[in-house]
């Protein structure tokens, strides 16, 4: 059996991180006992979440993806390998050693989100992320930026911890974006984070966010 409370100090040593380098040096650390002190632990349920309203929106012309944040590859997981066109990316080099060992990601790629993103190129025809825009890793500024990897149309669901949502000021950020024509058909739905009870976190709330490049 899996236990919680790891689960749970993880989680909230991960809400204190603050600079890239943190973030490193932390993930690197628990890769090889994420999946199981983490998300089977707490009931991680925020991957299936994001993949599943991905694959309720998407068509054909919505790939190659680019899996922000890709940890161990819970989302490309959750999608069931059933996209092949999906890049798995990360600042953690042993988190994405971890998600290429599960043989799902067309390629993985080291980059530090809150920099420049010139390296991804332009082409992806979604952006998707689960657990990345939280409390201690990536704010709403990063949004404008992540538009310029993907193609004119192209598909994003990101998923926002509701308290970062509220805290971190998103919700004026993606208004700007929307009323100065750079994203449209925006979508917003509530879910919860964890499915399992009896942790600290377990009512936790996130939201997926869904819109498109123009």
């Amino acid at each position: 059996m899996t236990d919680k409370s790891s689960g749970q100090r993880l989680l909230e040593n991960a809400y204190k991180l603050s600079t890239p380098d943190d973030h490193k040096t932390f993930y690197d650390e628990f890769a090889s006992s994420y999946d199981a002190d983490f998300a089977s632990a707490l009931g991680y349920r925020f991957p299936k979440a994001v993949a599943a309203t991905y694959q309720a929106l998407a068509t054909d012309q919505d790939q190659p993806i680019a899996d922000i944040g890709c940890g161990t590859g819970l989302v490309a997981e959750a999608l069931g390998g059933a996209v092949v066109d999906i890049d798995g990316i990360d600042i953690s080099d042993a988190m994405l050693a971890a998600s290429a060992a599960k043989g799902l990601y067309r390629a993985t790629i080291k980059a530090d989100l809150t920099g420049p993103l010139k390296a991804l190129g332009s082409g992806y025809g979604a952006v998707i992320s689960a657990g990345t825009f939280t409390s201690g890793h990536l704010g709403p500024t990063v949004l404008a930026p992540l538009l310029g990897i993907a193609k004119a149309g192209a598909l994003f669901v990101i998923g926002v911890n509701k308290a970062h949502f509220l805290g971190a000021g998103f919700e004026p950020v993606m208004t700007d974006l929307a009323d100065t024509g750079r994203i449209r058909s925006v979508e917003m739905a509530e879910i919860p984070i964890y499915d399992r009870a009896g942790h600290d976190h377990s009512a936790d709330q996130a939201y997926v966010l869904s819109f498109r490049k123009p």
